[in-house]
């Protein structure tokens, strides 16, 4: 099986001549990652155990299929312990802050909508801008092969203003295949790249970035998250994230970056980009959760949020 940092590791080869990742692995039985896997599960678990949604998300309990949904619905008792309920708020925030923002963007003329390493993500299947807002869908060959077919089996129609791209990266190069599917360069587009970077090596996500700000026209965005390393974490926090750092290495999909927000956001003004606002834990907290009754919300402060334009 292909990791998400394998998968997803090959984007250093983007922009480049280069295009077999040294990483690069075949998938061996088509699913999306287990991680992959994991987030889609949080999101659908808020659809059931949260009120009201942050994400309001009902496809996210189809796609994931009858029998997995099964085995989510017995094990609701877990997924309201503490740290599954901060770890849910933070994925199910994420999300709906890059469709928040990209709605945002729409008035302003983006009408290209990437999700890179689109996995179980169902935003093209809801999209509340219809015909008006293209959607791109990034993944390997072999992982949109089984969404599509989990599509089909759960009866969720694919719009006409999808475009699924493919990307084999033993094979291709993005920029081609983007090329290929209708991606037009000399217009702003909108990139989401959620739950990806910490599975990256610093190159990769550098190259990455790279590319999105050489590639996309003036007035593109990418939301993107990213963690903080060891020495900026409390004892504490540092600790819990140890333990959830253990279980995804234990799945073969280890994390292996973190960035110091103002280096990070120096980082992306000295490539190109014009603005990099960050988003945290309290920036997060109010936005989506200031007024619940329920208590749910961003616990901790290891992970951030970047908004960064071109």
């Amino acid at each position: 099986m292909v990791t998400r940092r394998h998968f997803l590791g090959s984007v250093a080869a983007l922009g480049t001549n280069v295009v077999v990742h040294p990483g690069a692995v075949a998938l061996q039985d088509g699913e999306p990652s287990r991680t992959a896997q994991s987030a889609a599960l949080h999101r659908a678990a808020h659809q059931i155990l949260d009120v009201p949604h942050v994400l309001d998300d009902a496809l996210a309990l189809t796609i994931i299929g009858p029998e997995r949904r099964r085995l989510l619905e017995a094990s609701l008792a877990l997924r309201q312990q503490a740290g599954s309920r901060a770890m849910r708020a933070f994925i199910v925030a994420r999300s709906r802050y890059a469709e928040d923002e990209l709605a945002l963007a729409v008035p302003q003329g983006t009408r290209q909508y990437i999700v890179l390493g689109a996995g179980l993500d169902t935003f093209a299947y809801r999209n509340p801008h219809g015909e008006s807002v293209r959607v791109l869908e990034v993944d390997h060959p072999s992982t949109q092969a089984w969404k599509r077919k989990q599509l089909a089996e759960q009866g969720i129609a694919v719009p006409s203003s999808l475009g699924f791209v493919a990307v084999d990266f033993e094979k291709d190069l993005l920029a081609y295949r983007l090329q290929q599917a209708g991606f037009d360069s000399t217009a702003p587009a909108f990139v989401s790249w959620l739950g990806v970077t910490m599975y990256l090596g610093r190159e990769a996500v550098m190259q990455t970035l790279q590319l999105v700000a050489r590639t996309c026209a003036r007035g593109s965005r990418i939301v993107f998250d990213f963690s903080l390393p060891d020495e900026m974490l409390p004892v504490a926090q540092k600790a819990r994230r140890d333990e959830r750092a253990r279980k995804v290495a234990s799945l073969g999909e280890p994390w292996i970056s973190h960035f110091a927000p103002g280096p990070l956001a120096d980082d992306l003004l000295a490539m190109g980009f014009r603005t990099a606002e960050l988003a945290g834990a309290p920036e997060l907290n109010e936005r989506y959760f200031s007024s619940r009754a329920d208590g749910l919300r961003v616990m901790g402060s290891s992970a951030r949020i970047v908004n960064a334009s071109v």
